[in-house]
């Protein structure tokens, strides 16, 4: 269960009253985790604040208290929500110093086994915190850490506090600088670590020595299910990224979700990878989104996607396929393949005669259920082949990002907020923030929690 912030309770000017006591019994009243075995998360946090001089977070009181009465009502498996891009929070953030005595307050309490605390301040001062309470928290299975200022030095604390870690099954380390040298951290981890499902290293600033790192373990670790590694450092025209990943896949046979968005894979990487491909029998989510693909190596893909039987999603987004790679591809769609459930070509200059083949491979296709295609050349053929696809039932509305419209007798499409991973960096401030309509991807080939 997920709990989200609402309003921030007092002013930061106003005075804090107390929080309401619960009654402790006689036999936990020497035990530095009462208030976590109790449930009295706020009561313990206000107590922990004074005795160690900390400003009281009126919004952090409000949460825990959120947080007691869910525990009230006999609720486990709880998340600590305190995301900082929550419109709720007004621009409270929290920092190495909040993180240190939220630790401490967690550090025993077996009610919440995920915390999610992105985009706020925490550095490696809270890094060091967060590995502090991976030795000793024994329930927490999801840590969200995306885009708190953690660099080198938080990301080796944090890497070397998994060594000895066996409950952590998914780790979100997005967005922190860590760079090439906490990222050769990570991969020495997971030589070690064999409880770790997934882990998120994208836009970490990874360096070439530490993706081929990366390639490396994973010929031998089997534990690790989903892994991203967007957005790396990379020089040269070499793709070696490219190629020590597609070796590892060759070996690998554990791995269902790869994240490679912006490593700038050309064709002669796609091959590569495509060759990897033919062995491998367990990936299942592909993301090569972002990255320099044109017609050439979409044609090595469909002919992969011929004998494939196990990949489920692919994302081609942002690449550069145009109509006759989109033609390969619907081929093999049509005539052979029928394990992809989702394919996602958004933005990648296909016209109109294009997309009309990727909409016809739909109806000899019984699997393909969701496609994604904004941001491409649309004409009225196109148009009218969408609407009839979503008016007849064959396409859901919830899985695809168009819908159509009519004005003067003419069908258009609209853009709908839908798609593999529209909520990867941020979630909505209403409605249901991990929807499948809006995260298809990870609802299709699930990998860790929290997906």
């Amino acid at each position: 269960m997920e709990l989200s912030q609402k309003q921030a309770g007092p002013a930061s000017g106003s005075p804090l009253p107390a929080p309401s006591r619960t009654p402790t019994p006689a036999w936990a009243a020497a035990d530095d985790s009462v208030a976590a075995s109790t449930g009295g998360l706020q009561e313990y946090y206000y107590d922990l604040c004074m005795e160690k001089s900390q400003e009281i977070k009126p919004f952090i009181l409000q949460i825990l208290q959120e947080v007691d009465e869910e525990i009230e009502k006999g609720s486990v498996g709880i998340t600590l929500n305190i995301a900082g891009n929550s419109r709720s929070l007004s621009g409270e953030r929290v920092t190495g110093e909040d993180f240190w005595i939220l630790c401490r307050v967690l550090k025993n309490n077996s009610y919440i086994n995920g915390l999610d605390v992105r985009y706020n301040l925490l550095s490696d001062v809270g890094a060091y915190y967060a590995a502090k309470l991976l030795q000793k928290q024994r329930n927490l299975i999801y840590l969200n850490l995306m885009f708190n200022d953690i660099g080198p030095e938080g990301g080796e604390l944090i890497a070397k506090a998994l060594h000895k870690n066996r409950t952590l099954k998914h780790l979100r380390m997005t967005g922190n600088k860590i760079e090439n040298k906490g990222g050769m951290f990570f991969a020495a981890m997971l030589q070690i670590n064999s409880s770790l499902e997934k882990l998120d290293l994208g836009d970490c600033d990874l360096g070439m020595q530490s993706v081929i790192a990366f390639a490396t373990v994973l010929t031998q670790n089997q534990a690790v299910k989903g892994l991203n590694l967007n957005r790396p450092i990379l020089y040269g025209e070499q793709e070696e990224s490219t190629v020590h990943l597609s070796h590892m896949l060759k070996e690998n046979q554990c791995l269902i979700e790869l994240h490679m968005c912006k490593h700038d894979i050309k064709n002669c990487g796609m091959k590569q990878l495509c060759d990897a491909l033919y062995l491998n029998r367990s990936l299942q989510y592909l993301d090569v989104s972002c990255n320099k693909i044109t017609q050439d190596g979409m044609k090595c893909l469909a002919d992969v996607l011929k004998s494939n039987t196990t990949l489920e999603v692919i994302d081609l987004s942002f690449n550069r396929m145009e109509n006759a790679g989109a033609n390969y591809l619907s081929d093999a769609l049509a005539s052979h393949n029928r394990a992809l459930k989702a394919l996602s070509v958004v933005s990648n200059n296909i016209e109109g005669k294009g997309l009309v083949a990727l909409s016809q491979s739909m109806k000899t296709n019984p699997t393909l259920s969701h496609i994604y295609i904004w941001g491409n050349k649309f004409d009225e053929a196109t148009c009218m082949a969408y609407s009839d696809l979503i008016h007849t039932g064959r396409l859901k509305p919830d899985n695809t990002d168009v819908e159509p419209f009519v004005v003067d007798g003419h069908v258009y499409l609209a853009e709908v907020s839908n798609g593999l991973k529209r909520h990867y960096y941020w979630t909505p401030g209403y409605g249901e923030a991990c929807s499948p309509s809006s995260n298809a991807g990870f609802s299709l080939a699930p990998v860790g929690q929290h997906l």
